[in-house]
């Protein structure tokens, strides 16, 4: 089967170095486990057939059956407080005891206090909850207000980018691994290039950066009847930066074309880049803003869209309607996530721990010519391996092997585009784990650069 092309949000589940992985397992429980898992879950790209079996997870880290651990950069983006935090663990279970179900007609205390606490925190009038089990149940409730508030549907995203696997999300998105063999999807979606400072279309400078903000415009006065742009703030997978020149520009093009703003902070919000939310690192505000993933504390499902106060105009149809919307277990999870961050400290321990991975990693730079760029935000970053600087051409293999050869050693991360490195701990790990990363890192990346 041909990998190239999927090699898009991750690493892929049937390559060569998959099967090596594969093979030295011969833990016989572990080994029972992963072929019962392969014959009775569908199998899908980029989750099965599986990488390990996990038995325990605790903290920055995670711990195999077979007695391996792990240190987790990866984590799917839910562990901004690490795996099992105490104070978030000890909340649910007593919610648990109270509480455990709404049903809907009914509200309650804890899912109120969670859309005061975000009206509260948030910045102008972006003061208005819907909650869902989910991201991507986000992301549809965000699209489908946008068509109630500007009566258009059309929406303008970026190329690469991923805001769920649903129909509607993936027509949003800009991923092949995801549309393939999907036909006609949701019409009205228009992708253009995203801002990137490497390998960019417009450029590859900081400055060029608004020439993919102009090109927003160029299309939103070219179309006509786009109703909104839906971004993620800062891209996760592969780590792109935009400029603050590229959002605020952005910014004044949705204004001035009665466009509305959605972000999509689901995988990076509650202080991944140093900021509870990352538009805040460029001093915008969005009309619809979608968080998830870590909402729920890294243990419940649980998202929510929130939007301006004046777009209250929905109230004669269902935007959501799901099951789990006001669940008091993950608005507590919640609850408890947001105030953890806020009583630790920890976006400025994030700050600070990104001044140093920024340090690090470009000791690595300069070590490896591998590494043609390195680009991150707080404890968010990217190491993108080239075969040769010059050219940029992606070094997939290697990426793939440096991967292997790092979890062999006690390090898990996602590769991304094929040939990213992304690496986003807890943002609760300490320094020594931090440097223990680094240093199976620089092992991994000296024997097969």
């Amino acid at each position: 089967m041909e990998t190239t092309e999927l090699m898009v949000e991750g690493d892929v589940n049937f390559s060569e170095e998959r099967r090596k992985w594969d093979q030295q397992i011969i833990d016989p429980r572990t080994r029972q486990i992963l072929d019962d898992d392969a014959r009775y879950f569908l199998h899908q790209s980029m989750s099965s057939p599986c990488l390990e079996v996990l038995d325990s997870c605790k903290g920055s880290g995670i711990k195999t059956l077979s007695g391996n651990y792990l240190l987790d950069f990866h984590g799917n983006n839910v562990h901004q407080l690490g795996y099992g935090n105490d104070d978030v663990v000890s909340q649910i279970i007593e919610q648990m005891q109270l509480l455990p179900f709404s049903p809907r007609r009914y509200t309650n205390q804890p899912a109120v206090e969670l859309a005061k606490k975000l009206a509260e925190m948030l910045p102008g009038d972006v003061n208005r909850s819907l909650f869902a089990p989910g991201g991507t149940s986000v992301i549809g409730m965000a699209l489908k207000l946008a068509r109630v508030v500007t009566k258009k549907h059309k929406i303008v995203s970026l190329w690469d980018s991923f805001h769920g696997a649903s129909l509607d999300a993936i027509s949003a998105g800009g991923e092949l691994v995801f549309k393939k063999y999907m036909g006609p999807i949701m019409p009205g979606v228009i992708c253009i290039p995203p801002p990137t400072t490497y390998w960019g279309i417009f450029g590859d400078t900081e400055a060029d950066q608004l020439n993919y903000a102009d090109y927003l415009e160029y299309v939103i006065e070219k179309e006509g009847d786009i109703g909104a742009f839906l971004a993620e703030t800062v891209r996760n997978t592969d780590v792109q930066i935009p400029t603050r020149a590229y959002w605020k520009r952005v910014r004044e093009i949705c204004t001035k074309h009665k466009v509305l703003l959605i972000l999509d902070e689901i995988p990076i919000a509650l202080g991944r880049t140093g900021k509870m939310f990352a538009f805040e690192n460029y001093e915008i505000e969005p009309d619809i803003l979608c968080l998830g993933k870590g909402l729920g504390g890294g243990i419940i499902p649980f998202a929510a869209m929130v939007t301006r106060d004046r777009f209250n105009v929905a109230d004669d149809i269902s935007l959501g309607h799901y099951t789990h919307e006001k669940s008091p277990l993950g608005s507590v999870a919640a609850l408890a996530t947001i105030n953890y961050i806020e009583k630790e400290n920890l976006l400025q321990k994030v700050v600070d721990d990104g001044l140093w991975m920024k340090e690090e990693l470009n000791k690595l730079k300069e070590q490896f010519q591998i590494i043609g760029d390195v680009r991150g935000l707080g404890l968010l970053w990217g190491i993108e391996l080239v075969k040769d600087r010059k050219t940029k051409k992606k070094a997939k293999k290697k990426a793939e092997q440096i991967m292997y050869e790092c979890m062999h050693h006690g390090l898990s991360f996602k590769v991304s585009q094929g040939n990213v490195l992304q690496l986003s701990p807890a943002l609760t790990i300490n320094r020594e784990d931090l440097q223990r990363a680094i240093s199976i890192l620089a092992a991994a990346l000296a024997k097969y650069s």
